[in-house]
């Protein structure tokens, strides 16, 4: 993976400028507003939206001012993912600092027409590494029970299941656990090849 500044880092709102990211097939680039017509499809499908603090989009209109509203958001730091060659965002990573000390929670999310190949994996851990480079000690990923999908991304990524937080989240399909997966910087440095 590699992160670049200055020419080709994304622009951001605020004077908030994110790097851009590099891994094998995947480019990570700066959440843009406008990047909600390529990615209405993934925030307007129920299914993979039933597990998220939001239900799915119902309008492009709607995807829209979701959109604006997240780039617009200088604590939440959202990159595109994009496959290398085209611009197009197939899905997105986030990450939120959650409190100061160093701790920050990542988000996730992938269009359908590209489950199954690894992506949102290679994406995240692309994120993971940027993060702890910046001097995070603990990256966390909130996850409903039920979500296997993402429950496995992190735990092919070497997170740890810390805790199960019962009735802990009111979201659109009723009460919902939380599982929080962690992984220390250190447990991340001793999962890296040796060069």
């Amino acid at each position: 993976m590699a992160a670049e500044e200055g020419q080709g880092a994304g622009r951001g709102v605020g004077g908030v400028t994110l790097p851009v990211m590099e891994t094998e097939r995947l480019v990570l680039r700066q959440l843009r507003a406008d990047d909600a017509d390529a990615l209405h499809p993934m925030y307007s499908d129920a299914e993979a939206n039933i597990y998220g603090s939001h239900p799915a989009t119902t309008s492009i209109e709607e995807t829209r001012e979701q959109m604006a509203k997240r780039v617009a958001d200088t604590a939440w730091r959202g990159w595109a993912i994009t496959l290398k060659g085209d611009d197009t965002a197939i899905g997105n990573v986030a990450s939120y600092e959650k409190r100061q000390g160093k701790v920050t929670e990542i988000g996730y999310m992938l269009r359908r027409d590209h489950w199954g190949h690894g992506y949102a994996t290679e994406a995240v851990a692309a994120m993971i590494e940027l993060l702890f480079a910046e001097g995070q000690r603990r990256v966390f990923a909130d996850t409903d029970p039920d979500n296997a999908p993402s429950i496995a991304v992190v735990t092919r990524l070497g997170f740890t299941l810390e805790a199960r937080l019962r009735a802990e989240w009111d979201t659109h399909i009723g009460v919902r656990d939380s599982l929080i997966f962690g992984l220390l910087e250190d447990e991340w440095k001793a999962r890296r090849p040796k060069s």
